[in-house]
C-alpha cells in the first residue's frame, strides 16, 4: 500500500502507542480501511476530499493584488512568483529598511533570495537568522516570513519593542528557503517535501533539505534511499540551497546570535539537539526563552505548543539546519513547527493564517527581546 506520511516524516518512527497521519489515495483507503479494522488499529478520516480541500488553496482568485504593499493579501498563500515580486517591491520602497540579495542558486537555477531588515544605525550590529519553507508543503512557513515582515515595516513607527529590534539587529529572512520544491508543489503535487535535484540511479527527484546539514549527517532520522522523503542526499551539503546558506552563516557567524527555522506542523518549540538525547552546555539560557516564547504565543488564542529538545519532544533526527546552526556557534538556534496538530496537517485553511502568525509573532518578538538582554 503506497501512503504519504505526513506525521511522522519517517517509518522509523511509527512504534506501538504513536499517532501516524496518513495519506492516502482514494483507491488505496478503499483496501487500507479494512485492514485497519481487522487490525484492530483506531483510525479517523480527517479530510476525506483532499482534491477540494487543495483546491479551496490554490483556485484562482482575482483579488490577489500584489502590486503595491497595502493592497498584498498576507491572508492567502502566495505562489514563488508572487512572493518574488513583492520581495523585490519592499526593496524599492523600503530602501531605508529593507536591503534584498540573493546568497546563490537553486538547483534549477533559481535566485535564493534574502531579505535584510534593520536600521543601518551602526557599522556592527548583531544578527537574526529566519528561514521558512525548507520543506516545500508547509505553506504557513512562508506565509509566516512574509508576515513577520510586514508586521515590522507597518510597525516600526509605532511599537517601541520593534523599533529596539530593528535598531539594534538585523534581520536576514528568507521567505522561501526550497525555492524549486515550494514552486513544484504549487505547480505538481501539492505535498511535494524535498528539493528537486536529480538522482541518477534511481529515478526519485529531491533531497530533504534539512536531513543534508553537515552534523551528524545520515545518522538516525534519515534515510540512504533516493526515493525517500527523509533522504540525506549523496553527501552534506550536496543540495546547492542547504550549501548557499551554510555559507552564509559560515561567513556571518560572529553576527548571527540567533537561527530560526519555520515548519509544519505540530504546534511545538523545538531547540538542540535533534541528532541525540543530551543537554546543550547552554540550556538554561535557551530554555527560559522557549518557555516565555510559548507563553507569550499562548497569550493570543489560547494554542497551546510543547517546547523542549527536538529529540525527545518530537523525534531524533540527523543534519537538520537548527543543530547545524547550533554546532556552528549560533547560541540560540530554535525550529518552530506551526499549526495544527494534525486535523488540517499541511493544508492549514488561509482563515487560519492570520491568528497563527499574529500568535508566533508574538513568540518571535519575545526569543529576540531575550536576545538583547544578557542570559547567563
Amino acid at each position: 500500500l503506497q501512503v504519504d506520511l505526513w506525521q511522522p516524516s519517517s517509518p522509523f518512527h511509527i512504534v506501538e502507542g504513536t499517532v501516524a497521519d496518513v495519506r492516502v489515495p482514494q483507491n488505496t483507503s478503499r483496501s487500507l480501511l479494512p485492514y485497519l479494522q481487522q487490525a484492530n488499529i483506531q483510525y479517523t478520516i480527517l479530510i476525506s476530499d483532499l482534491q477540494q480541500a487543495i483546491e479551496n488553496q490554490t483556485g484562482v482568485r482575482s483579488h490577489r493584488n500584489r502590486r503595491s504593499l497595502s493592497g498584498y493579501n498576507y491572508e492567502v498563500y502566495h505562489s514563488l512568483e508572487e512572493i518574488e515580486d513583492w520581495m523585490h517591491y519592499l526593496n524599492r520602497t523600503y530602501s531605508d529598511l529593507v536591503h534584498m540579495f540573493s546568497v546563490g542558486k537553486s538547483y534549477e537555477g533559481r535566485p535564493l533570495y534574502v531579505l535584510k531588515l534593520g536600521k543601518r544605525s551602526r557599522p556592527y550590529k548583531k544578527a537574526v537568522w529566519i528561514d521558512c519553507g525548507i520543506h516545500a508543503r508547509e505553506w504557513i512557513g512562508p506565509a509566516f516570513c512574509q508576515w513577520f515582515v510586514k508586521e515590522a515595516l507597518q510597525t516600526y513607527q509605532t511599537d517601541p519593542d520593534m523599533r529596539k529590534m530593528l535598531t539594534q539587529l538585523y534581520f536576514y529572512i528568507m521567505p522561501v528557503f526550497n525555492v524549486d520544491g515550494y514552486h513544484f508543489s504549487w505547480t505538481n503535487d501539492r505535498f511535494w517535501r524535498k528539493t528537486r535535484s536529480k538522482n541518477m540511479r534511481f529515478h526519485c527527484h529531491g533531497v530533504d533539505a534539512n536531513r543534508n546539514w553537515k552534523v551528524k549527517w545520515c545518522d538516525e532520522g534519515a534515510s540512504l534511499h533516493p526515493c525517500d522523503d527523509t533522504y540525506c542526499g549523496p553527501f552534506p551539503e550536496s543540495e546547492p540551497e542547504v550549501k548557499a546558506v551554510a555559507h552564509f552563516l559560515r561567513k556571518h557567524r560572529k553576527q548571527i546570535k540567533a537561527y530560526l527555522s519555520f515548519h509544519a506542523y505540530a504546534q511545538m518549540l523545538l531547540y538542540p539537539y535533534s541528532y541525540k538525547y543530551a543537554t546543550i552546555p547552554n540550556f538554561n539560557c535557551v530554555e527560559s526563552a522557549a518557555y516565555n516564547a510559548v507563553n507569550a504565543l499562548q497569550s493570543a488564542y489560547g494554542v497551546r505548543y510543547r517546547y523542549g529538545p527536538a529529540s525527545s519532544t518530537l523525534y531524533v533526527s540527523s543534519g537538520s539546519s537548527m543543530d547545524w546552526a547550533y554546532k556552528n556557534g549560533i547560541p540560540y538556534a530554535f525550529a518552530f513547527e506551526l499549526r495544527d496538530t494534525g486535523h488540517f496537517g499541511f493544508l492549514l485553511p488561509e482563515t487560519l493564517i492570520k491568528p497563527t502568525c499574529t500568535e508566533t509573532m508574538l513568540a518571535v518578538k519575545n526569543i529576540t527581546l531575550h536576545l538583547l538582554k544578557k542570559c547567563h
